[in-house]
Protein backbone atom coordinates (compact mmCIF):
# COMPACT_ATOMS: atom_id res chain seq x y z
CA UNK A 1 0.00 0.00 0.00
CA UNK A 2 2.98 2.35 0.96
CA UNK A 3 4.74 1.83 -2.48
CA UNK A 4 1.48 2.59 -4.25
CA UNK A 5 0.79 5.70 -2.44
CA UNK A 6 4.64 6.32 -2.97
CA UNK A 7 4.02 6.04 -6.34
CA UNK A 8 0.49 8.43 -6.97
CA UNK A 9 2.52 10.81 -5.13
CA UNK A 10 4.88 11.07 -7.39
CA UNK A 11 2.93 10.83 -10.91
CA UNK A 12 0.94 13.49 -9.19
CA UNK A 13 4.59 15.81 -8.69
CA UNK A 14 5.26 15.13 -12.09
CA UNK A 15 1.93 16.37 -13.55
CA UNK A 16 2.40 19.66 -11.44
CA UNK A 17 5.85 19.81 -12.72
CA UNK A 18 5.04 19.46 -16.16
CA UNK A 19 2.27 22.03 -15.94
CA UNK A 20 5.04 24.66 -14.40
CA UNK A 21 7.48 23.72 -17.40
CA UNK A 22 4.57 24.46 -19.76
CA UNK A 23 3.54 27.75 -18.46
CA UNK A 24 7.15 28.46 -18.32
CA UNK A 25 7.72 27.61 -21.85
CA UNK A 26 4.41 29.43 -22.90
CA UNK A 27 5.86 32.53 -21.44
CA UNK A 28 8.85 32.72 -22.84
CA UNK A 29 7.34 32.30 -26.40
CA UNK A 30 5.99 36.04 -26.09
CA UNK A 31 8.33 37.55 -23.20
CA UNK A 32 11.34 38.63 -26.06
CA UNK A 33 8.83 39.56 -28.68
CA UNK A 34 8.68 43.51 -30.03
CA UNK A 35 5.14 43.05 -30.47
CA UNK A 36 2.97 44.57 -27.80
CA UNK A 37 0.40 42.60 -28.24
CA UNK A 38 0.26 38.48 -28.56
CA UNK A 39 -1.87 35.83 -28.80
CA UNK A 40 -1.38 32.15 -29.76
CA UNK A 41 -4.39 30.59 -30.27
CA UNK A 42 -5.16 26.65 -31.39
CA UNK A 43 -7.62 26.21 -33.61
CA UNK A 44 -11.16 25.03 -33.17
CA UNK A 45 -10.96 24.82 -29.50
CA UNK A 46 -9.88 28.37 -29.25
CA UNK A 47 -7.46 27.54 -26.62
CA UNK A 48 -5.12 30.10 -26.09
CA UNK A 49 -1.14 28.79 -25.83
CA UNK A 50 1.04 32.00 -24.85
CA UNK A 51 -0.45 35.52 -24.51
CA UNK A 52 0.58 39.29 -23.87
CA UNK A 53 -1.83 41.82 -23.19
CA UNK A 54 -4.20 39.58 -24.77
CA UNK A 55 -7.02 41.86 -23.60
CA UNK A 56 -5.60 45.34 -23.95
CA UNK A 57 -7.02 47.56 -26.38
CA UNK A 58 -5.12 47.96 -29.71
CA UNK A 59 -5.36 49.51 -33.03
CA UNK A 60 -6.15 46.90 -35.90
CA UNK A 61 -4.62 48.65 -39.04
CA UNK A 62 -4.95 46.63 -41.76
CA UNK A 63 -5.86 43.30 -40.02
CA UNK A 64 -9.36 44.78 -40.32
CA UNK A 65 -9.74 43.55 -44.12
CA UNK A 66 -10.13 40.18 -42.59
CA UNK A 67 -13.47 41.46 -41.03
CA UNK A 68 -14.17 42.94 -44.55
CA UNK A 69 -13.38 39.85 -46.89
CA UNK A 70 -15.51 38.06 -44.77
CA UNK A 71 -18.31 39.76 -44.38
CA UNK A 72 -17.80 40.39 -47.80
CA UNK A 73 -17.42 36.79 -48.67
CA UNK A 74 -21.15 36.05 -46.69
CA UNK A 75 -22.89 38.06 -49.67
CA UNK A 76 -21.77 37.66 -52.53
CA UNK A 77 -23.28 35.54 -54.72
CA UNK A 78 -21.60 35.93 -58.48
CA UNK A 79 -17.85 35.97 -57.96
CA UNK A 80 -17.37 36.62 -61.87
CA UNK A 81 -19.51 39.75 -61.94
CA UNK A 82 -18.06 42.68 -63.27
CA UNK A 83 -18.32 46.23 -62.11
CA UNK A 84 -16.32 49.64 -63.13
CA UNK A 85 -13.66 50.73 -60.84
CA UNK A 86 -15.32 54.68 -60.57
CA UNK A 87 -11.85 57.73 -60.79
CA UNK A 88 -13.57 59.37 -57.29
CA UNK A 89 -12.72 55.41 -55.25
CA UNK A 90 -9.24 55.51 -56.70
CA UNK A 91 -8.87 59.50 -55.63
CA UNK A 92 -10.36 58.87 -52.21
CA UNK A 93 -8.29 56.05 -51.36
CA UNK A 94 -5.00 57.70 -53.10
CA UNK A 95 -5.64 60.99 -51.03
CA UNK A 96 -6.03 58.75 -47.75
CA UNK A 97 -2.62 57.70 -47.93
CA UNK A 98 -4.07 54.21 -48.11
CA UNK A 99 -2.27 51.27 -49.19
CA UNK A 100 -3.94 50.14 -52.55
CA UNK A 101 -3.80 47.22 -55.09
CA UNK A 102 -2.97 49.63 -58.36
CA UNK A 103 -6.48 49.43 -60.00
CA UNK A 104 -7.25 52.67 -62.36
CA UNK A 105 -10.31 54.40 -62.71
CA UNK A 106 -12.52 52.93 -65.48
CA UNK A 107 -10.96 49.76 -64.85
CA UNK A 108 -13.14 46.68 -65.09
CA UNK A 109 -12.97 44.65 -62.61
CA UNK A 110 -14.43 41.19 -61.10
CA UNK A 111 -15.51 40.49 -57.98
CA UNK A 112 -13.33 38.00 -57.49
CA UNK A 113 -10.67 40.88 -58.45
CA UNK A 114 -11.58 43.00 -55.97
CA UNK A 115 -12.10 40.55 -52.86
CA UNK A 116 -8.37 39.27 -53.82
CA UNK A 117 -7.31 43.08 -53.66
CA UNK A 118 -8.35 43.24 -50.14
CA UNK A 119 -6.60 40.69 -48.96
CA UNK A 120 -3.66 40.34 -50.54
CA UNK A 121 -2.23 43.64 -51.64
CA UNK A 122 -4.45 45.39 -49.61
CA UNK A 123 -6.20 47.54 -51.39
CA UNK A 124 -8.00 50.70 -50.18
CA UNK A 125 -9.97 50.97 -52.81
CA UNK A 126 -11.31 47.43 -53.04
CA UNK A 127 -12.61 47.62 -49.91
CA UNK A 128 -14.90 51.01 -51.45
CA UNK A 129 -15.60 49.55 -53.87
CA UNK A 130 -16.63 46.41 -52.68
CA UNK A 131 -18.95 48.03 -49.71
CA UNK A 132 -20.70 50.17 -52.29
CA UNK A 133 -21.64 46.98 -54.60
CA UNK A 134 -22.88 44.87 -51.45
CA UNK A 135 -24.33 47.54 -49.33
CA UNK A 136 -23.95 51.17 -51.47
CA UNK A 137 -22.01 52.98 -48.87
CA UNK A 138 -18.83 52.14 -46.80
CA UNK A 139 -21.01 53.34 -43.48
CA UNK A 140 -23.58 50.54 -44.60
CA UNK A 141 -21.49 47.51 -44.74
CA UNK A 142 -19.60 48.86 -41.49
CA UNK A 143 -22.59 48.62 -39.60
CA UNK A 144 -22.77 44.78 -40.78
CA UNK A 145 -18.78 44.57 -39.76
CA UNK A 146 -20.06 45.46 -36.10
CA UNK A 147 -22.60 43.03 -35.98
CA UNK A 148 -20.23 40.31 -37.10
CA UNK A 149 -18.05 41.16 -34.30
CA UNK A 150 -21.29 40.64 -32.05
CA UNK A 151 -22.25 37.73 -33.36
CA UNK A 152 -18.85 36.46 -32.49
CA UNK A 153 -18.10 37.64 -29.34
CA UNK A 154 -15.31 40.23 -30.25
CA UNK A 155 -16.63 42.03 -26.97
CA UNK A 156 -13.97 44.84 -27.27
CA UNK A 157 -14.06 45.21 -31.11
CA UNK A 158 -15.42 48.22 -32.66
CA UNK A 159 -14.84 49.26 -36.59
CA UNK A 160 -15.74 52.66 -37.99
CA UNK A 161 -13.91 51.87 -41.17
CA UNK A 162 -13.49 49.02 -44.16
CA UNK A 163 -9.89 49.50 -44.83
CA UNK A 164 -8.20 50.19 -41.00
CA UNK A 165 -7.41 53.51 -41.38
CA UNK A 166 -6.55 55.16 -37.83
CA UNK A 167 -8.98 56.29 -36.00
CA UNK A 168 -9.76 56.81 -32.16
CA UNK A 169 -13.28 54.67 -32.44
CA UNK A 170 -11.85 52.15 -34.83
CA UNK A 171 -10.44 49.70 -31.95
CA UNK A 172 -10.12 45.43 -31.18
CA UNK A 173 -7.68 43.53 -29.18
CA UNK A 174 -5.51 40.62 -30.04
CA UNK A 175 -7.86 38.01 -28.73
CA UNK A 176 -10.78 39.39 -30.63
CA UNK A 177 -8.70 39.41 -33.75
CA UNK A 178 -7.50 35.71 -33.05
CA UNK A 179 -11.10 34.67 -32.11
CA UNK A 180 -11.98 36.70 -36.17
CA UNK A 181 -9.42 35.12 -37.66
CA UNK A 182 -10.32 31.42 -36.40
CA UNK A 183 -13.85 31.89 -37.40
CA UNK A 184 -13.05 33.22 -40.87
CA UNK A 185 -10.56 30.34 -41.79
CA UNK A 186 -13.75 27.83 -41.72
CA UNK A 187 -14.86 29.71 -45.20
CA UNK A 188 -13.64 27.85 -47.67
CA UNK A 189 -13.12 30.86 -49.71
CA UNK A 190 -11.62 32.95 -47.35
CA UNK A 191 -9.13 30.24 -46.59
CA UNK A 192 -8.17 30.07 -50.13
CA UNK A 193 -7.89 33.66 -50.50
CA UNK A 194 -5.95 33.43 -47.31
CA UNK A 195 -3.42 31.55 -47.70
CA UNK A 196 -2.56 32.67 -51.37
CA UNK A 197 0.50 34.45 -52.26
CA UNK A 198 -0.31 35.69 -55.64
CA UNK A 199 -3.40 36.59 -57.64
CA UNK A 200 -3.90 36.89 -61.37
CA UNK A 201 -6.42 39.30 -61.96
CA UNK A 202 -9.12 39.01 -64.98
CA UNK A 203 -8.16 40.35 -68.67
CA UNK A 204 -8.09 43.49 -69.01
CA UNK A 205 -7.49 46.78 -72.08
CA UNK A 206 -4.39 47.76 -69.77
CA UNK A 207 -3.58 44.00 -69.15
CA UNK A 208 -4.72 41.76 -71.05
CA UNK A 209 -3.19 39.13 -69.86
CA UNK A 210 -4.16 40.21 -66.14
CA UNK A 211 -1.86 41.21 -63.74
CA UNK A 212 -0.12 39.95 -61.09
CA UNK A 213 -1.24 40.88 -57.37
CA UNK A 214 1.34 39.99 -54.71
CA UNK A 215 0.39 39.37 -50.98
CA UNK A 216 1.76 42.33 -48.30
CA UNK A 217 3.67 38.83 -47.10
CA UNK A 218 5.63 37.56 -50.11
CA UNK A 219 8.76 39.06 -49.32
CA UNK A 220 9.11 37.48 -46.25
CA UNK A 221 7.79 34.46 -47.57
CA UNK A 222 11.80 32.70 -46.86
CA UNK A 223 11.66 34.06 -43.00
CA UNK A 224 8.59 32.46 -42.73
CA UNK A 225 9.33 28.53 -43.27
CA UNK A 226 9.37 26.08 -40.21
CA UNK A 227 11.19 23.48 -38.94
CA UNK A 228 8.42 20.97 -38.37
CA UNK A 229 5.34 23.05 -39.87
CA UNK A 230 3.93 24.93 -42.50
CA UNK A 231 3.45 28.80 -42.54
CA UNK A 232 -0.05 29.07 -44.20
CA UNK A 233 -0.85 32.39 -44.68
CA UNK A 234 -1.26 36.47 -43.00
CA UNK A 235 -2.73 39.39 -43.17
CA UNK A 236 -0.09 42.41 -42.41
CA UNK A 237 -0.99 45.70 -41.28
CA UNK A 238 0.83 49.01 -40.33
CA UNK A 239 -0.38 52.66 -39.26
CA UNK A 240 1.87 54.81 -37.15
CA UNK A 241 -0.62 54.23 -34.07
CA UNK A 242 -1.06 50.73 -34.70
CA UNK A 243 2.61 49.93 -35.38
CA UNK A 244 3.68 47.08 -37.05
CA UNK A 245 0.25 44.03 -36.82
CA UNK A 246 0.28 40.74 -38.09
CA UNK A 247 -2.53 38.22 -38.32
CA UNK A 248 -1.24 34.81 -39.78
CA UNK A 249 -1.87 30.71 -39.90
CA UNK A 250 0.49 28.19 -39.56
CA UNK A 251 0.18 24.04 -39.18
CA UNK A 252 2.96 22.73 -36.59
CA UNK A 253 2.85 19.11 -36.00
CA UNK A 254 -0.07 18.27 -37.47
CA UNK A 255 -2.22 21.24 -35.44
CA UNK A 256 -3.45 24.75 -36.85
CA UNK A 257 -2.81 27.79 -35.28
CA UNK A 258 -3.63 31.22 -35.06
CA UNK A 259 -1.57 34.29 -34.15
CA UNK A 260 -1.60 37.78 -33.56
CA UNK A 261 1.74 39.46 -33.55
CA UNK A 262 0.61 43.31 -33.34
CA UNK A 263 1.66 46.99 -31.76
CA UNK A 264 5.41 46.14 -33.01
CA UNK A 265 7.51 49.39 -33.26
CA UNK A 266 8.95 49.89 -36.90
CA UNK A 267 7.49 50.80 -40.04
CA UNK A 268 7.82 50.00 -43.94
CA UNK A 269 11.53 50.85 -43.73
CA UNK A 270 12.82 48.99 -40.56
CA UNK A 271 13.00 45.33 -40.06
CA UNK A 272 9.64 43.35 -40.13
CA UNK A 273 9.31 42.66 -36.36
CA UNK A 274 5.94 41.61 -36.48
CA UNK A 275 6.79 38.91 -39.38
CA UNK A 276 9.90 37.86 -37.21
CA UNK A 277 7.85 37.93 -34.05
CA UNK A 278 5.64 35.41 -35.79
CA UNK A 279 8.40 33.17 -37.53
CA UNK A 280 9.95 32.72 -33.68
CA UNK A 281 7.16 32.28 -31.87
CA UNK A 282 6.08 29.22 -34.12
CA UNK A 283 9.28 27.92 -34.30
CA UNK A 284 9.65 27.60 -30.93
CA UNK A 285 6.19 26.20 -31.08
CA UNK A 286 7.30 23.51 -32.71
CA UNK A 287 10.25 22.34 -30.97
CA UNK A 288 8.30 22.75 -27.25
CA UNK A 289 6.12 20.39 -29.12
CA UNK A 290 9.04 17.92 -30.02
CA UNK A 291 9.69 17.64 -26.01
Amino acid sequence: MKIRRWMIVVAGILVIFSAVWSSIERRKMVAQTSSRYVVLMERFDQKIIASKRAEKKMYPASMTKIMTTLVALEQITDEEKTVEMPNEIVAAAKNQGASTAGFSGGDTVTIRDLVYGIMLPSGAECCYRIGKYLDGSEQKFVEQMNRKAEELGMKHTHFSNMTGLHAEDHYTTAKDMALLLDHALKNKRFRKIFTSMTYRTSPGKAFPSGRILYSTLFQYRDQLKLNNGDYLGGKTGYTSEAGLCLASFAKVNGKEYVLITAGADGDHETKPYHVMDAGKIFQRLSETAEK
